[in-house]
Order: C-alpha cells, then structure tokens, then sequence
C-alpha cells in the first residue's frame, strides 16, 4: 500500500502568543512540528512525507522522503493543497495530522492504516470528560457527555474518498472527519491517546521541575595529535592530550549534564586507568549519558560553552561545533551557545599549551 502522511504546518498561532508560530517552538529539545517528522520517518509505514507550511525557511529537516509545500490561508486549504499534490504519487492512503500534536505514538499510525483495510475514513477520538455547552444564536444548549467524543489527528482515508470530498467543499473545516460526516459517510472511530493533546496555548507546555549543572575540563596541547572539539575535527598544530581524544566541550557537557542529574562526575563512568577507554572518542562518552536523560524524562533548556584558548580561532567554527552538537545531543540548535574566550596571553592556555572549556546546562522534566 502507498501511504502519504501530511503535516499541517501553516498556523499564525495567535492564541499561543509567541514571537514565532507555535510549531517551531522548541518542546523536548525539538521544534513541535519537528516530532511528528521524526515519527513519520521512525514509523517506515509512508512513501512520502509532506509538510505544509508558509514558514519554508524555518525547516532545517531534509530527507529524501521529506518534501515540504506551501501553505495556504486557512487548514482547509492548506490541506487541499497537500491532497492536489500528492495525486501525481497516486496513493491509496493518506493521513493527514496537525503539527500542533507532537506526542502521538507509531501504535496509533499502526492502528489508522490497519483499520483502512476494511474503511475509508478512521479517526481516533476519545470520550468528552467534560461537560458540554452549544450557543445558537442567544440561546444554550446542554449536549450529552456520553454521546460526545473529541477527535484527534492524525486521520486516515482512502485517499480517492477524501480527494473528492475535498475538491467540492466549499466551508472552513477544523479536520478533515467533518468532510465525512456532513455527506452522511460511514467513519470509524478508534481509541485516541490521552498524551495525544493539541498545543493550543503556551500553558498547555506544563514544566515540573529545572536542574543545572556545571561541567569544567582542561587538556594539554601536544603536537602529532588531532584536535577534536564538540565532536568534530578542528585543523591545528597539536590536539588535546588525555585518556580518550581529549575534546573538553564534550567532557565539559557530559560533567554538566552529570551535575544537573546529581549524578557523579565523568570520571566514575569512565575511570583513566581503564584499558578499555583508552583513546576512546568522545560521542561514544556522551551517548551513554543522553541516554540516561532521555530516560528519566528530562529535556534541555539551554547549553551554554565557553570555550578559553587563544587559538583556534572559535568564530570560526562556531557554526559547525553546534551543528555537530545539536547531532550529537538530538537538540535543536538554538538551544546551543559556544562563546570563545582568551585568557590575554596568561599562563598555559595564553601560550597556547592547554585548552579548557566551562558549561552549564540547564535541564527540565515535562508534566
């Protein structure tokens, strides 16, 4: 089966009161609209993704499965945009989501495509667990709470079914059920997910509790030795003497990242006298303790580096030093800062003998 999943992307977001939409705002670590991209692809159940968006600049993902669209003025257009351009690819399927909900699961895409075999149109939903009101005019009216459910994305359909619904509607539509249920077509209602919600406001982001942590290293500089410096190759006359490569950003976040954990310092997990270590790189230090963070359900706030040494000169490799660490790490980068500092010529580092590097992290956990 051909199965295309669409990203509604193109919100102004008003209500969320930000600076930018609210789908490139950054939650755990990513931008929102970035989640369900990242899931899409992890899923493997599509042949293309599509995102529409009138933010094209702002995508920094690329993927050969990836293509990103322009947006139109309201979601119904800029879905019917989507479903004209995916015609050429001939799908049988199509699920089209909100980039507002970043925390569906790939069981539930699972769920949507399966139960296709037998139905054009699938939606999760879940029971309303609040009591409901509709206004007509002055008037209001009390509606049945056991009979009213709350619809989610992403929603599934025979992509031939939808099109022909899509291409005629002529009203604003808020999801793409609605097509269905107004020409009186059979729709299937599945189990949606509690953690599934919409992000509407920015109090729908709830934070428990903020941890920091500050990380500090120092390595000579020896000669016939590559310099590595947040992950990457950096070209210079010596490189940084120690145990393992000797890159002091990365052992100075993995000592932030410890800290902010309360956790022990670098050295418990990856003791000097230990064979073993002996010239590892240091990614292969970090993952272990991503890990660790990304399992007790923390998720940055900010990396600042200062990174003190004459030379090399750090404005030059700024760009690359956080590029490499927003791979490294799985953060986007604007949560990312490296200033260089000289120390005017003073001491070892001032005669360019040593390079040191101070972080501090900053870590919260997610309701």
């Amino acid at each position: 089966m051909n199965n295309i999943f669409i990203i509604l992307a193109s919100g102004k977001s008003k209500r969320f009161n930000s600076n930018i939409p609210k789908q490139f705002n950054v939650y755990k670590n990513i931008p929102i609209y970035a989640h369900s991209i990242e899931k899409a692809l992890k899923s493997k159940l599509f042949s293309k993704i599509i995102l529409v968006t009138n933010d094209l600049k702002r995508i920094k993902i690329k993927n050969e499965n990836l293509i990103i669209i322009k947006g139109g003025k309201e979601r119904s257009d800029s879905s019917l945009n989507a479903l004209k351009y995916i015609k050429k690819f001939k799908p049988n399927n199509v699920l089209i989501h909100d980039a507002a909900r970043p925390d569906f699961s790939i069981k539930l895409l699972n769920e949507l495509i399966k139960n296709l075999k037998n139905d054009i149109a699938v939606i999760p939903a879940l029971p309303a667990s609040d009591s409901l009101k509709y206004k007509i005019k002055n008037e209001i009216f009390n509606l049945n709470r056991d009979s009213s459910y709350l619809t989610q994305t992403p929603q599934a359909f025979r992509y031939k079914n939808l099109y022909e619904l899509a291409i005629k509607q002529k009203n604003k539509i808020t999801d793409e059920a609605t097509l269905f249920i107004d020409t009186d077509q059979k729709v299937k209602f599945i189990k949606g997910e509690k953690e599934n919600q919409k992000i509407t406001f920015k109090e729908d982001i709830k934070i428990n509790k903020t941890y920091v942590g500050i990380g500090f290293d120092i390595h000579r500089l020896i000669q016939d030795k590559t310099l590595y410096l947040g992950g990457i190759k950096i070209p210079f006359h010596s490189g940084l003497q120690g145990h393992s490569d000797g890159d002091v950003i990365l052992h100075s976040i993995i000592d932030a990242i410890l800290g902010a954990l309360r956790q022990k310092d670098i050295g418990t997990y990856f003791p000097s006298n230990k064979n073993k270590f002996k010239n590892i790189r240091s990614p292969k230090m970090l993952k272990p303790v991503i890990d660790k963070l990304n399992k007790a359900n923390f998720y940055f706030n900010n990396i600042d580096i200062n990174l003190i040494c004459e030379r090399p000169k750090i404005s030059i490799h700024r760009n690359k030093i956080i590029k490499s660490l927003s791979k490294l790490i799985g953060i986007d980068e604007s949560l990312i800062n490296l200033k260089g500092k000289t120390v005017e010529k003073l001491g070892l580092i001032g005669k360019e003998k040593a390079i040191a590097c101070e972080v501090i992290v900053s870590i919260s956990k997610y309701d």
